[in-house]
């Protein structure tokens, strides 16, 4: 097998493999707000929360929790994953997101309303 061929083989496979995605909270240490969200991309909001500790900076987070980030800081929060999703090759963007969607509506109904962002 030529590098050529063997490169557009791992560029492929690569193409047909989706990140692990799933549904997560951030977590408010200090009043005890929770943040519920999903994303596609689990290692994203992973390296999201990362920067956002690293720079001190509210912006790379979700604009609801701004306030809380200059009251409390950054560190108070924590990325706590509650489900997560391999898809499976054969799903689409929009299939993921419509699982997504799904279970994130069921675990909303956990968490009390005056706790969510």
């Amino acid at each position: 097998m030529t590098d050529r061929s063997r490169r557009k083989e791992l560029s492929a496979k690569y193409k047909q493999t989706h990140p692990e995605a799933g549904v997560y909270i951030l977590r408010n240490s200090q009043n005890g707000k929770v943040l519920l969200g999903s994303t596609l991309n689990l290692a994203s909001m992973r390296s999201k929360l990362e920067f956002a500790r690293s720079t001190n900076s509210p912006g790379a987070l979700d604009h609801r929790l701004r306030s809380d980030i200059l009251r409390f800081g950054v560190e108070v929060f924590s990325l706590v994953v509650l489900e997560s999703l391999q898809p499976g090759p054969e799903m689409t963007a929009a299939e993921i997101r419509q699982e997504l969607a799904t279970l994130e509506q069921l675990h909303r109904e956990d968490f009390e309303a005056n706790i969510l962002y």
